[in-house]
């Protein structure tokens, strides 16, 4: 699967950061929630923008390899990583 290179920006609610993928050839926003970086990505409560990305960042390849795993089992135009898509069972 191939990835845009579009920047990644935390949402104006500050709930989550949006970024995207594209799969089979067409573009799909994701979402990760806030509470997904601070639960399995060591992102500190209250976090400033700058400090959100760079987490981001740090765990593009283990969120951009779990939204792809989403995807290929439930294809959608959007998509939310919530804590429970890390969670191992």
């Amino acid at each position: 699967m191939e990835t845009v290179e579009l920047e990644p920006q935390v949402l104006a609610s500050r709930l989550g950061v949006t970024f995207s993928l594209v799969i089979q050839n067409r573009p799909v926003e994701c979402v990760i929630t806030i509470t997904a970086l601070e639960t399995y990505f060591w992102l500190e409560p209250r976090a400033g923008d700058e400090r959100i990305l760079k987490t981001f960042r740090d765990g593009y390849g283990r969120i951009r390899a779990i939204a792809e795993r989403k995807l290929l089992a439930h294809p959608a135009a959007r998509l939310e990583l919530t804590p429970a898509d890390f969670s191992r069972p």
